[in-house]
């Protein structure tokens, strides 16, 4: 059963050396839905997502999901993650990738089979499934990427620009599984530079230099925009200057 989890982050900082990276984030993001992170490379979208993982610990402010605060080994068992990057392991063919990362998680027998079969089916690699990831395209790899931060049914789905490299067709495809995974309950959050896959999500933060210029939900954020666009309202708010409430 998956359980409601708000994920909280409230005055988030941090810094690299003298670069200011994110600069007192503070979001709310409900379980059930989309949430995308939107902006340029370099608006510390990547950084962010790092920070809810546990990986990297800002510098102030907090992250709850629920109410556990993050970091906390325990929960990352409810947490996938998928990397810009794949973390995957090139000697191993994709089907032993998912069984590996499969187990770490505690899945195992006809559990992992079938969950296995239902995302190498999502992804349109069935037929590619024991070919060494060394083998494969960056777009197989993107792929694999994701089917593995979902191996273990996660209740929060963490997607570092899912769907670059990625034709357009199977792009769709991605969406809509994703619509479907975030209709069981998930929270699933998103980081993305492209514009128009803003319209697959519920809300949308866009970052500037570490900022929020702007977050609502997308309805609302395409009303506010003069002509129904979210790069007009982007642009709009980047030369008003920086926003932090809405």
């Amino acid at each position: 059963m998956v359980l409601d989890v708000e994920v909280n982050i409230q005055n988030i900082s941090k810094r690299f050396k003298k670069q200011t990276v994110l600069d007192s984030v503070t979001l709310t993001m409900e379980s059930g839905q989309i949430h995308c992170l939107l902006g340029a490379s370099g608006a510390g979208k990547t950084t962010l997502l790092r920070i809810l993982t546990g990986a990297l610990l800002a510098d102030s402010g907090t992250v709850k999901m629920g109410d556990v605060v993050i970091p906390n080994r325990k929960f990352m068992k409810r947490i996938g993650f998928m990397p810009q990057e794949d973390g995957l392991y090139h000697e191993l063919s994709i089907y032993d990738n998912l069984r590996f990362f499969g187990g770490i998680q505690g899945i195992h027998g006809q559990e992992f089979r079938d969950r296995a079969k239902e995302l190498l089916e999502m992804i349109q690699l069935e037929n590619e499934k024991n070919k060494l990831i060394a083998n494969c395209s960056g777009g197989m790899k993107k792929r694999v990427s994701l089917a593995v931060s979902m191996i273990h049914s996660p209740d929060i789905l963490l997607l570092d620009e899912p769907t670059v490299g990625i034709d357009p067709v199977l792009r769709c495809q991605i969406w809509e599984y994703l619509q479907a995974f975030k209709n069981q309950g998930k929270t699933i959050i998103v980081t993305t530079h492209v514009m128009d896959e803003i319209k697959n999500c519920d809300f949308a933060a866009l970052l500037r230099d570490g900022h929020v210029i702007v977050k609502d939900t997308i309805p609302n954020l395409l009303k506010r925009s003069p002509d129904g666009n979210i790069e007009t309202l982007f642009f709009e708010k980047t030369q008003k200057g920086r926003e932090h409430t809405c």
